[in-house]
């Protein structure tokens, strides 16, 4: 039986630790734009931001690779000295390593059939004052365009009356991502562009397709802009540039027969777990 630890924020304290340390080891350089769009600072209980009913948010991140999420912890800490709750699917939460931190880290885990409890706590978790962090694309895009989104950011925000925040990160995928290993060397010095766009008000009416349409739309408006000022040189045929910039990744087409093949293999694998 995998270990398994209690929520605890303490941990979750000893995780940023760690991860402002790697910052300094490697000279990572995090660039962030809009934060005039992040929630105020509120009040503090002990180190961290306080939770208070009404003032929750979600947080869409664009998913080009695995350590996405981790500027966007350390920006809000340094902003607000506020924690991020993340929606991860149960096959993330199954890793021996993963696992542990998702499990002390209080995340909401999104089952492999059932996830109707997945949603309503992490309702719950935004109406108590939460900020929850969700990788709208459901996946890891291999494009490194902003690939169709889930309506669930929407829908959990409307149902929970608090805002949707789009928050866009590049960079971060030449470190880690889907296909290509943890570069030590890319890692040295890296800049990583982060861009916190226009919160997204939803209501209890709002339409949930038209709204998600929207908000691709401004997550990929950030990652045009994070690109336009990324500080580095840019080989021709760079595997981690889009194609239509002229990058090695696969184009729009090819991504989308590459998903179409995730679905049936996630499926084939989901029926022999039944």
């Amino acid at each position: 039986m995998p270990w398994r630890p209690r929520p605890s924020d303490r941990f979750y304290r000893l995780l940023i630790c760690i991860g402002l340390f790697l910052r300094w080891a490697f000279r990572i350089r995090i660039i962030a734009t809009g934060r005039e769009h992040l929630p105020a600072p509120g009040p503090r209980q002990g180190t961290a931001r306080a939770r208070t009913p009404g003032s929750g948010a979600v947080f869409a991140i664009t998913h080009f690779g695995f350590l996405d999420f981790a500027p966007v912890e350390l920006i809000l800490w340094k902003h607000a000295r506020a924690r991020l709750r993340f929606m991860i699917h149960q096959g993330a939460a199954d890793h021996w390593l993963a696992g542990p931190a998702i499990s002390a880290t209080s995340s909401v885990v999104v089952g492999y059939t059932e996830r109707a409890g997945a949603l309503d706590e992490a309702v719950a978790k935004l109406r108590s004052g939460e900020y929850l962090a969700v990788f709208p694309e459901a996946g890891v895009s291999r494009s490194f365009k902003v690939r169709e989104c889930k309506t669930g950011s929407v829908r959990m925000a409307a149902e929970a009356r608090v805002p949707v925040i789009p928050v866009s990160v590049w960079g971060a995928h030449r470190l880690l991502t889907r296909g290509h290993g943890l570069s030590l060397q890319s890692a040295w010095r890296a800049p990583v562009r982060v861009h916190v766009g226009e919160p997204l008000e939803v209501g209890p009416d709002v339409d949930a397709e038209t709204a998600t349409a929207e908000l691709r739309a401004r997550l990929q408006a950030g990652i045009d802009a994070c690109i336009a000022d990324f500080p580095l040189p840019v080989p021709p045929g760079a595997w981690w540039m889009p194609a239509d910039l002229g990058g090695g990744a696969p184009t729009e087409a090819e991504r989308q027969l590459l998903d179409a093949e995730d679905v049936l293999t996630r499926r084939r694998r989901t029926s022999r777990r039944k």
